[in-house]
């Protein structure tokens, strides 16, 4: 028998009502260990309503005490690494190594939400006018609900919570239904870490959960991280309910190999973007811009290295990459190497095929090379978010950067050269959210923020660091006088400070 779960709600596991589920699998051997309940519109309504109840005690306690849960929670993170990453990996399918990483890069919100009280601080003014002194503060919004994907079960809802909580709101999870385990246990650490009941809730479901989510009007803000479709929907219906809504979607994040470049250094850094967590990254190389006279040598290093890979459960230690998240996302993946080969585009490496013994039924597919991609080609257009890499020919530097420019999304972008020259060029022109100079994945730090342009993402405001603590608060500015005992009588002008 597998193992139901539920959801957490107000402090406590609770079992789903709805009488319906959906089904967790093992992506390395194509089991499934589990099913999910998927909340109806009602249970959804409990969770926010806890959430609502627990908000006001919560917003009024002090930032620094909301900082300490913050600590502890930090501190039971680190203690429950392994076990959290092992969880990703179960569901997931990315190598252990991986999952730790990811793991380790929602820590690091954590710690940036331990500073809480330095990153409320508002402003004060004394005497804009006579006797009168002005100041301005940063207030919780109220009940926040975020929607994350399957791809990053513990970082993403690390990027969003932690600093939501910290701002005095209370929150409503959506994790992924693929992949909802790490979200359960996360709630439980929060509890240990001396959270109030209420405060963290957490809501398995599928489109029924998030449509309840955009139009319950006690849900004051929404993040989400999705495909642009999606984020694109989420944006426009929170906004219709009046809520506050960063959506970030979908991504074709370019890597430009100029003719100076280290090719030994692009080519170890385009493997490990492309091909890392089987490509099911939002920050992934998905295509490579092969500028001049590069892109003969670059193939030549990629084809046996991709080639290569080593493919397995992500159990095992010497596994660089494993399976794809269901058997759906297997085919979808498959279905695009398909395509590619039938609109004319060489195909170098194919990984079609792949079985690995002892793991038949897992959802294994090996890295993909393709080379002479066209901007015209629906594998160069649409995110397949799998382990293939489609490179581009480009002529020289200006076609590059109109290359990147022109594709409709702007999450991230690199570009490897020598050329300090080219380089700031480059950075400056391109009109992506995220800039690597020779460094393939550039994911910001958790005290800078991360988030795209264009149709990558939709809403005024970058996730975690400064732009989070802005997302979850609002300004509110407060000008004051005393009176001193004298009358001046009514005023009909607009008030001065001459």
């Amino acid at each position: 028998m597998v193992e139901t779960l539920g959801h957490y709600i107000n402090g406590r596991l609770v079992a789903g009502r709805s009488g319906r589920f959906g089904e967790v699998y093992n992506p390395a051997t194509g089991e499934m260990t589990a099913r999910v309940a998927l909340a109806s519109a009602a249970e959804l309504g409990v969770a926010v309503e806890a959430a609502r109840d627990a908000f006001p005690a919560w917003a009024a306690t002090p930032p620094l005490r909301r900082a300490r849960v913050m600590f502890r929670f930090k501190e039971l993170i680190e203690r429950e690494l392994a076990a959290l990453a092992a969880i990703v990996t179960a569901e997931h399918g990315k190598v252990l190594s991986d999952a730790k990483g990811s793991v380790t890069r929602g820590l690091e919100v954590v710690e940036f939400a331990c500073g809480i009280p330095q990153l409320l601080k508002g402003e004060y003014t004394a005497e804009v006018g006579g006797g009168i002194d002005a100041w301005s503060v940063r207030q919780p919004l109220g009940v926040c609900a975020g929607i994350t994907p399957f791809n990053f079960p513990a970082m993403v809802p690390l990027w969003m919570f932690p600093i939501a909580l910290a701002c005095g709101n209370s929150f409503v999870l959506k994790p992924s239904e693929k992949d909802p385990s790490c979200a359960l246990r996360l709630a439980e650490l929060l509890a240990e870490a001396g959270l109030p009941a209420g405060v963290f809730n957490v809501v398995n479901g599928d489109k029924e959960a998030v449509d309840g989510i955009l139009a319950d009007r006690r849900i004051a803000a929404v993040s989400f991280v999705g495909s642009t479709p999606i984020a694109e929907y989420v944006y426009r219906e929170g906004a219709a309910a009046g809520k506050r809504v960063q959506a970030l979607g979908g991504a074709k994040n370019h890597m430009v190999v100029l003719p100076d470049a280290d090719l030994e250094q692009a080519t170890d850094a385009l493997i490990g973007a492309a091909y890392g967590s089987a490509g099911e990254r939002c920050m992934a190389v998905s295509v490579a811009v092969a500028v001049g006279k590069a892109a003969d040598p670059l193939i030549e290093r990629l084809k046996p290295r991709v080639a290569g890979l080593k493919i397995g459960p992500g159990t095992d230690r010497d596994a660089e990459m494993g399976p794809l998240v269901t058997r759906q996302h297997y085919e979808r993946v498959k279905g695009y190497i398909d395509i590619g080969v039938g609109e004319g585009a060489r195909l170098v490496v194919d990984g079609r095929g792949l079985k690995l013994q002892g793991y038949e039924n897992g959802f294994f597919i090996g890295g993909t090379l393709f080379d002479h991609v066209t901007p015209g080609m629906r594998i160069y257009k649409e995110e397949i978010f799998g382990p293939v890499l489609s490179v581009v020919r480009a002529p020289d530097f200006e076609s590059a950067v109109k290359l990147v420019n022109d594709h409709e999304y702007g999450n991230g972008t690199a570009i490897f050269t020598r050329d300090g020259d080219a380089a700031r060029e480059f950075a400056h022109r391109v009109e992506i959210g995220m800039v690597g100079v020779n460094v393939p994945i550039p994911v910001p730090m958790a005290f800078h923020s991360f988030g795209g342009w264009k149709r990558s993402l939709f809403g005024d405001t970058h996730m975690h660091g400064p732009d989070g603590v802005r997302f979850y608060t609002r300004m509110k500015a407060i000008t004051q006088r005393w009176p001193t005992g004298i009358r001046a009588g009514a005023e009909f002008v607009m008030p001065t400070m001459r």
